[in-house]
């Protein structure tokens, strides 16, 4: 997964599969386009106007944590 920002567009990407496939774009709302790839499962969310619609200074750094179900 990647999270990228452009701070002269504002526009944030969230890329939650990085393998390259064909996509195509459904917009969801006038700021929110999600790209949908192969098995119709979501590989990326672009939001526009980011700054106004996400808190970017609790996003940047992201830390994460690997959850593992127990056996």
């Amino acid at each position: 997964m990647n999270i990228l920002y452009n701070d002269k567009t504002d526009l944030l990407y969230i890329r939650l599969d990085n393998r390259r496939q064909e996509v195509r774009n459904i917009r969801v709302s006038e700021d929110i386009v999600l790209d949908i790839g192969e098995s119709d499962k979501i590989i990326g969310i672009e939001i526009l106007d980011a700054s106004r619609r996400v808190n970017l200074e609790s996003l940047f750094p992201v830390e994460y944590k690997v959850l593992r179900k127990a056996v």
